[in-house]
């Protein structure tokens, strides 16, 4: 509901007023629970962040967040991570979504922000000045006029040498898109594949919200697959594929998102199988893995149904926006004609950029150096929160955690948060309509110095330790 907060924080700060003495917490949680039977806090109420709330009740942020996590396990409230804590009730207007580095910017001083996964600058950022500059040298008439097809053939060969130890198939420098971004890609991967009026699309249970996003924006219906430790279940797959008639599978075998999980070379080789025996295309993205590869593409192993997604944002920048997209050979000019109708293609002069840094000896030593920092911080994760229930790889921008009895996942980003610590629930991965587990994303912020970081770990690893009385199931 759009109420000024401050109307807000005034009308429960005389609920609160009115209430008994007794432990703050519980106080203020019979005030918003008389705020809200009352109607003075109608459903979609969005409430005030715990940090403003404790400093007008004079009590402390876990205070505030102990009372809203109580009233979110009666049902009463909800919190939705990235947009905040609201009264539950019919869906009334929200709040954009604020994606990536957004809870960031709104975060307050001393917040660690473990939301999403931040680069250190390890030199990229002169890289890129210095290719701004050698950019700006360029003769006139390239910066005046539309690019033609052969001008961009320069910096997708460059992509391929950059991709060189990627095993995918049999490929050609036509066979590239240069996109804004991986997210960008997978939009343009789907609307060159799927038909109909409401086709179907095929996701990891729990997998990048890239995924659904694209996916919502071309009406196309989404069902998730299960999945076990190695990955998407080839049986429930097939099973899937043929009763909903999936045009597209979407996934991140080299390294899942959120969980971390790797799947090995044979359950690829059954999963490419079923994708062949029903014409599934599939789409791979490998956007966040840092390391080599490990195992063949899908592209390679389904010549005529495999796509290919990546990008630079994990490993140099996310700043500049730039991905890769790599069709089968046989369906790259469905894919060049798909970026062509709506973009007209990325800007040449970015992608002579592009070009630029993914040539330098020097771009490939700063990759590695992103690689150490990021399997540092990894490592001190394990070292801090091993004791619990961790999936991680030192190749993963971030570590999956799934909390022990006593925790739902909103609860404890909203207590997370009151320590001063933001996390990732893991709801945001899962589609509407189906079950999120009690576990929550950890970002590798390698911009934050250790010594912060190991702090932030450690007001998690207290949470962690010590539950809520009440067990959740």
């Amino acid at each position: 509901m759009d109420v000024d907060k401050n109307i807000v924080t005034d009308t429960i700060f005389e609920l609160f007023a009115a209430e008994a003495a007794g432990p703050k917490y519980r106080a203020l949680a019979a005030a918003l629970r008389a705020g809200i039977g009352s109607g003075q806090l109608p459903p979609a109420t969005r409430l005030p962040p715990v940090r403003d709330l404790g400093w007008r009740l004079g009590m402390t942020p876990g205070t505030v967040a102990r009372a809203y996590t109580l009233l979110t396990d009666e049902g009463l409230l909800v919190a939705e991570v990235g947009r905040g804590t609201f009264v539950q009730g019919p869906a009334g207007p929200r709040p954009p979504l604020l994606v990536g580095a957004a809870p960031e910017e709104a975060a307050g001083d001393g917040m660690v922000s473990l939301f999403t996964a931040r680069l250190p600058d390890l030199g990229q950022v002169a890289l890129i000045r210095s290719g701004f500059a050698r950019l700006a040298e360029r003769p006139a008439p390239e910066l005046l006029d539309y690019p033609s097809g052969r001008a961009f053939a320069p910096a997708r060969q460059v992509v391929l040498d950059w991709l060189r130890e990627v095993p995918l198939g049999p490929v050609d420098h036509e066979d590239v898109v240069l996109s804004h971004g991986a997210q960008n890609g997978i939009s343009l991967v789907m609307q060159a594949v799927l038909r109909g009026r409401r086709p179907v699309v095929l996701v990891e249970d729990l997998c990048y919200p890239g995924f659904r996003r694209a996916a919502e924006l071309l009406r196309a219906e989404l069902v998730a697959v299960p999945m076990d430790a190695q990955g998407l279940i080839p049986g429930a797959l097939a099973d899937l594929a043929r009763r909903h008639e999936a045009q597209l599978l979407c996934t991140s075998p080299e390294l899942h998102n959120p969980t971390a999980l790797v799947t090995p070379p044979e359950r690829r080789r059954e999963i490419a199988e079923v994708a062949r025996a029903c014409g599934l295309h599939v789409l791979e993205d490998d956007s966040t893995s840092l390391g080599d590869p490990r195992t063949e593409s899908y592209r390679a192993m389904l010549p005529d149904l495999g796509w290919f997604v990546s990008s630079i944002s994990k490993t140099l920048t996310p700043g500049l926006r730039v991905g890769f997209t790599i069709a089968p050979q046989a369906r790259r000019g469905d894919l060049r004609r798909v970026a062509e109708y709506g973009f007209f293609g990325l800007a040449l002069p970015l992608a002579e950029l592009l070009g630029d840094l993914l040539a330098r000896p020097e771009t490939r030593e700063i990759v590695r150096a992103v690689r150490a920092r990021n399997g540092q911080y990894v490592r001190a994760t394990v070292n801090a929160l091993g004791g619990h229930d961790l999936s991680w790889d030192e190749q993963a921008p971030f570590v999956w955690l799934r909390l022990p009895a006593g925790w739902r996942a909103a609860a404890f980003c909203l207590a997370a948060e009151a320590q001063g610590v933001q996390v990732r629930a893991a709801e945001e991965f899962a589609l509407r309509d189906t079950f999120a587990p009690h576990a929550v994303r950890l970002g590798m912020n390698t911009r934050v110095p250790m010594p912060e970081f190991e702090a932030a770990l450690g007001r998690l690893r207290r949470l962690l330790d010590d539950p809520p009385g009440q067990i959740l199931v």
